[in-house]
């Protein structure tokens, strides 16, 4: 079996990213992204440990996370079967990564960054809900906020027949946003359908 095992083997294999996959990347929520995470209310959470790796799915029937600053998401947890790998995990290694699912759109959203548990008080009733509140709330600092590439979702027909709500902003509006109109978000997007259908496979 031929293993690919070295990063000058594997960058020789898929050569350099394109501009669009390098300026889309922000430290900190962006009105554009925030946009975006507002209307999410579905997110896998990853986390890693002695053990290894975790990946948990996270809903709710609002946004899945709320914005306490422009660096730093807030995620309840609800009511789950105890095991707390994910929380087990971000106790002992704090690492986090989170994608960011809103139903009809083909665009995912990223968050990679660092996450505490916290049961503060005022924090824990900010998500009281109909007389019940979370045990605990995850806390995560942004290290980084993307976009991912819409292909995997497309190719996987993921939303077929679902509209993506209105208002969310497209991957155009947010590669413009992040290089305050440098690059032609307009174009990138009209562009977008014909260069998918070549390059979907």
């Amino acid at each position: 079996m031929a293993r690919i095992e070295t990063l000058e083997a594997l960058e020789a294999l898929y050569g350099t990213p394109g501009e669009a996959s390098l300026v889309k990347v922000a430290r900190r929520m962006t009105p554009g992204y925030r946009a975006f995470i507002a209307q999410s209310r579905f997110c896998t959470l990853t986390t890693v440990g002695p053990e290894g790796t975790d990946c948990s799915p996270r809903g709710d029937d609002g946004p899945v996370v709320t914005e306490l600053d422009p660096g730093t998401l807030a995620m309840p947890d609800w009511r789950g079967n105890n095991r707390m790998d994910s929380l087990r995990n971000i106790v002992r290694d704090g690492r986090v990564s989170l994608s960011f699912f809103v139903a009809g759109a083909t665009m995912v959203v990223r968050v990679n960054g660092s996450a505490h548990v916290s049961t503060d008080a005022d924090l824990l009733a900010r998500f009281s809900d109909r007389g019940r509140q979370p045990r605990s709330v995850i806390v995560i600092a942004i290290g980084e906020v993307y976009f991912q590439c819409a292909r995997a979702l497309m190719r996987a027909q993921l939303w077929q027949g679902i509209p993506a709500p209105e208002g969310l902003p497209s991957a155009g509006d947010l590669l413009s946003e992040m290089t305050e109109g440098r690059f032609d978000g307009a174009s990138y997007d009209q562009e977008w359908p014909a260069r998918a259908e070549k390059t979907l496979w």
